[in-house]
């Protein structure tokens, strides 16, 4: 166990913002992380960041607290039933290897979810989503440790509070509970989620005449390598903005002028709108000043080239809610956590 003072962050975040932490430890164990907690000299109730894959984050500003690395590992069955299989994945481990591993085992329910960037610690504090399925559709239970009290809790899928990219981490207990693993509910027989965005089509370029879930994942990943930068090559943090839910009758009011809005409808009075689609009729699609700019092959994610900072990127991101808040009186809402 080692701290280490003044450390910057540019190589922790997808982003490649280069602000500085005041403290930052890796940990591999719980031990590991209570030696740090009982050794930092920062206040651990009100300033303190567990950092996984760093893929859903811009730091705007040096961070004046202790940075803990999450690198917890191990991926296991830990039971099944006639239905089921249940596996657990440590919060350290990146959330496509957990996914792959699950693929090559036959165990469905996943596939939508390949790709998607960061940690398997992420997952259930964002409630990631992709193609039609979120984390609450396969998630069984967590553990999690409790900063303050120094013990280990269990949640369950109702104690979650599992919204739209939201749960009970990012709101009650933000900053409270560092996870330590996931639990994953996951099926012997797979019910496949074709329909949602561009996954049919791929299916039919990839001449596929059986569906399996390891052609939905293969497909899943050949739209999300076509649309979205590597962030080893062009800093980002995947989707920028969440997909906002309007009205019934807001979503008539834009159809009216744009017939050719973007949206699903999620009941009888409500829609989501495609936030990329939004973006781009406002024609930020492509933009670009100094090194931040909005990617041109999918304008729900912000990039920076080479040397923007956080402030940089979050002031497009602003300029790009008033524009989209001015043309559609909609108010898209960052899933990116600003620090």
């Amino acid at each position: 166990m080692k701290i280490e003072n003044n450390v910057s962050l540019k190589k922790h975040n997808s982003f490649g913002i280069d602000i500085v932490a005041k403290q930052f430890a890796i940990f591999q164990s719980i031990n590991e992380l209570e030696e740090i907690i009982s050794y930092s000299t920062c206040n651990i109730q009100h300033a303190t960041l567990i950092l996984g894959g760093g893929s859903n984050i811009l730091f705007t500003k040096n961070f004046d607290g202790i940075v803990f690395k999450n690198e917890l590992k191990g991926i296991e069955v830990v039971k099944e039933d006639a239905e089921h299989i249940y596996v657990k994945a440590a919060a350290g481990e990146l959330w496509h290897n957990v996914v792959l591993y699950c693929i090559k085992n036959n165990y469905a329910g996943i596939e939508n979810l390949s790709l998607i960037p960061g940690c398997v610690g992420a997952a259930p504090i964002q409630n990631i989503g992709a193609y039609g399925v979120e984390l609450k559709d396969i998630f069984y239970e967590l553990q999690a440790y409790h900063l303050h009290d120094k013990t280990i809790q269990t949640f369950k899928l109702t104690d979650c509070n599992f919204g739209y990219r939201e749960s009970i981490f990012k709101n009650k207990f933000k900053n409270q509970f560092v996870i330590v693993n996931v639990i994953l509910k996951l099926n012997k027989q797979p019910i496949f989620h074709t329909q949602y965005g561009a996954i049919e089509k791929e299916l039919e370029t990839m001449k596929v005449k059986e569906l399996s879930i390891q052609n939905i994942s293969q497909a899943v990943i050949n739209i999300r390598s076509a649309k979205l930068p590597n962030p080893k090559i062009i800093g980002n943090a995947g989707s920028f903005f969440k997909n906002p839910i309007v009205s019934k009758f807001r979503r008539y009011t834009i159809w009216e002028y744009h017939k050719d809005v973007v949206s699903y409808a999620i009941d009888e009075m409500n829609f989501k709108l495609a936030a990329a689609w939004l973006i781009e009729k406002c024609g930020w699609k492509g933009y670009r000043k100094g090194d931040a700019g909005c990617n041109p092959l999918q304008p729900l994610v912000l990039v920076n080239y080479g040397n923007a900072t956080g402030q940089e990127i979050y002031d497009l991101s602003e300029q790009i809610i008033q524009s989209v808040k001015k043309e559609f009186s909609v108010v898209l809402e960052r899933e990116v956590n600003i620090i």
